[in-house]
């Protein structure tokens, strides 16, 4: 348990996180839904057939539901009369530390919250959204992993969980405009765009922001960046914080509001997406005044409406790997698709593709934990089969969380196979002094 704890403030502080604060948070969390799916439950095992950290490992304890364990416990103890009987009797088993410790690891570790389980259930049980769940009381009880607490620090006090401020982001603009010869917008009240990146675009993928300038130049889209939020990606909702999570979503609610934005556009960050759009108004309890897309959505619909003029074809054997967050929970399967078709001649897709593929890993603040970097390549072999079958030359993908996993897989496993971002390959193939 770490001496630094966080809370939503702009300061860290030391908290006095404890068991009985956890309980309390799971027993908040509890509610019909969480009734329904721990009586439902058949313990039939499909779940653990879809999760990639069980299919590659083999061991039973990363069955999915057995993850939550710790939550169904005190489900059993305090709201069944079977359980209340059970603890009346001495029979029940204890939920205390020990027990959190032990569970830690398969809260954090060993799942990415891609949804596969949730995909698969027979009944229709959410299994993600129930570890999401777990993780409330995981963090208030202070049993988070020592990574994802020091990127929940950094993005409370800084606005980026890799702790990056504007200035770095000014440094990039200052390339991507000498690089371009376009201007990067900054603070333009009324755009129709504001457009929020990830730190780890900025870091690993500047090239993604002048992709961005060169497509919105080419297709006279109206968009600025803002000073005072620039980081669309959300520590809380990766450790299971609602409170930070409100924290780092209200941040952009603000900014947006400030400068009077139509749309905010997520990045290429999968999780990111889903933060932001479909968590976000529920942690801070009001809808937005303004429409959430990720950035492919915008991409397709300029091109539906005919304002991406693009010239040339990849003729490299292609294929795509789809993020979980943005394809099984959000939908978003046939856009990437469209975009393809624009500068693709020779794409194929994987067997198992769109919703239905499989998670690289990384995920759901695995990424962030340094402690589960073994498990997160032991789980990325689902994917290197995948892989393996089509033998693409290159693979092209749309968050930058997965496209990292798939650097690092691949180069663990020694295959030579280079990784690009769509946004930035649709930009590669833009007419160029053409405006739409």
């Amino acid at each position: 348990m770490s001496e630094t704890a966080i809370n939503s403030t702009t300061e860290p502080t030391v908290a006095s996180f404890s068991l009985e604060r956890g309980l309390q948070a799971w027993r908040e969390e509890i509610d019909a839904p969480t009734a329904a799916f721990f009586s439902s439950c058949v313990h039939c095992g499909l779940c653990a057939q879809a999760c990639p950290f069980f299919v590659e490992t083999g061991d039973p304890k990363y069955t999915p539901i057995h993850k939550l364990e710790p939550l169904r416990r005190l489900w059993e103890r305090e709201f069944t009369l079977w359980g209340k009987l059970k603890t009346r009797l001495g029979f029940s088993q204890p939920i205390d530390d020990a027990l959190l410790e032990e569970w830690e690891p398969l809260l954090y570790d060993s799942c990415s919250m891609c949804g596969r389980c949730s995909m698969v259930c027979p009944v229709g049980n959410d299994i993600q959204y129930m570890i999401r769940k777990t993780r409330e009381g995981m963090v208030a009880s202070g049993h988070a992993p020592e990574g994802l607490i020091a990127a929940s620090v950094r993005a409370v006090n800084t606005g980026s969980p890799m702790g990056l401020q504007w200035k770095t982001l000014d440094v990039q603009i200052k390339h991507v405009e000498t690089a371009s010869g376009l201007t990067v917008p900054i603070d333009q009240a009324g755009a129709d765009y504001l457009v929020l990146l990830s730190s780890m675009e900025i870091i690993n993928f500047p090239e993604y922001l002048e992709a961005i300038a060169k497509i919105f130049d080419h297709a006279e889209v109206s968009w600025t960046l803002s000073q005072e939020c620039f980081e669309a990606t959300n520590a809380g909702v990766q450790i299971g914080s609602k409170d930070i999570a409100a924290v780092l979503v209200q941040r952009v609610v603000d900014a947006a509001v400030k400068l009077g934005v139509k749309n905010v556009i997520s990045p290429e960050c999968g999780h990111a997406y889903t933060g932001i759009r479909w968590e976000g108004p529920n942690v801070i309890g009001r809808a937005y005044p303004f429409k959430v897309f990720h950035i492919i959505e915008v991409l397709d619909q300029l091109r539906a409406d005919g304002r991406l003029r693009t010239e040339g074809m990849e003729t490299d054997r292609l294929s795509m790997h789809d993020p979980c967050n943005l394809a099984r929970k959000s939908g978003v399967i046939e856009q990437q698709r469209h975009l393809m078709k624009l500068v693709a001649e020779n794409f194929i897709d994987m067997k198992e593709h769109g919703k239905y593929q499989w998670c690289c890993g990384a995920g759901g603040g695995v990424s962030s934990n340094e402690r589960a970097e073994e498990l997160k390549m032991a789980a990325f072999r689902r994917k290197k089969a995948q892989i393996e079958e089509i033998r693409p030359d290159r693979l092209v993908t749309m968050c930058a969380t997965c496209r990292t996993q798939l650097e690092e897989g691949l180069e663990e496993y020694t295959m030579d196979i280079p990784v690009v971002g769509l946004t930035e390959m649709i930009a590669e193939h833009l007419v160029e002094g053409e405006p739409s």
